[in-house]
């Protein structure tokens, strides 16, 4: 076993690695304690916290995950059910990346494996060595697609990225092998619930104001009609008696006047946590920005 290993395999945006000390403290109470766990992430993204639940918690019998992007979803399948074949096509596209010295060719090699990954017809395994090597290479390690759905980030610039990752996929492929992964809407998850059930929720954030709008995960958008339909699954879930801890932007830390979650949620406990951001178009704009947590229980690891 080399569960202490496994982490997120590749670089999301709003991935939650620096907020996991926060998230853990605001867990239900004795949340070891709760017998035959499962788990629901229906926006599982990069998968910190799904990572680090299935490291620390053996309680957790049974996890379900789920992402509307299916390239993400394909990776999270290869890196479980191939692990072999997903390290030697990284082993390869690393050598003759790292074969380059010059950046225009680095350049010129990135947009031809851009173009190869957004052209399609790939294996499972190919797609997700591209997926890796572009997020590994690209800059930001930014995943954001066009209306088209294609992948448009621009080379990153980056000397020594480690595109092959050995120990963390195969520590990955073995936790994993307790998760079932789902790939479309976050409400398929809903029949997955049982009597003992932690569901986080870490949804495409609201945009704090327009150049911070980065939520093109997929093609289409979340924009407040499914913030609105996402509460009332939420409203649903609770109603099941699960314990449930939504993550989202706040709004009103950068406009007072903007009350659009504490309205939304105002049936729900709102706790606002700090957190670090560096995903903006305005540099100036990235730092310690407060975050909501949003759950439907009172008593947290804190007592």
């Amino acid at each position: 076993m080399r569960y202490s290993e496994a982490k997120p395999f590749i670089k999301w945006a709003g991935g939650k690695r620096q907020l996991i000390p926060t998230l853990e403290k605001s867990l239900p109470y004795k949340f070891s304690e709760i017998e035959d766990l499962t788990y629901i992430e229906p926006f599982v993204g990069g998968g910190a916290m799904l990572f680090f639940l299935l490291r620390k918690f053996s309680n957790i019998k049974r996890a379900i995950i789920n992402d509307l992007n299916s390239n993400l979803i394909i990776a999270y399948n290869t890196v479980r059910d191939n692990p072999e074949g997903l390290v030697y096509e990284l082993s390869k596209v690393q050598e003759e990346y790292f074969n380059i010295s010059d950046e225009k060719q680095r350049k010129d090699f990135y947009l031809s494996m851009r173009n190869r990954f957004n052209a399609g017809n790939l294996s499972k395994v190919e797609n997700t060595a591209l997926l890796i090597f572009l997020n590994r290479t690209c800059f930001n390690g930014l995943y954001r697609v066009n209306a088209n759905g294609e992948f448009n980030v621009p080379f990153g610039k980056y000397k020594n990225p480690k595109i092959c990752d050995a120990e963390t996929i195969y520590a990955d492929s073995e936790l994993l092998q307790m998760v079932e992964i789902l790939n479309g809407d976050f409400e398929q998850t809903e029949p997955y619930l049982t009597e003992n059930t932690f569901v986080y929720l870490d949804p495409p954030y609201r945009p704090l104001d327009a150049t911070s709008s980065f939520n093109a995960y997929a093609k289409e958008p979340f924009n407040d009609l499914e913030q609105v339909r996402l509460k009332k699954y939420v409203d649903r879930l609770s109603f099941k008696r699960c314990f449930l801890m939504l993550s989202n932007s706040d709004c009103k830390g950068r406009n007072p006047e903007d009350s659009f979650f504490d309205d939304l949620y105002k049936d729900y406990i709102i706790e606002r946590v700090y957190a670090s951001r560096y995903i903006n178009a305005n540099p100036q704009k990235r730092g310690r920005l407060t975050e909501l947590l949003i759950r439907n229980y009172v008593d947290t690891q804190l007592l």
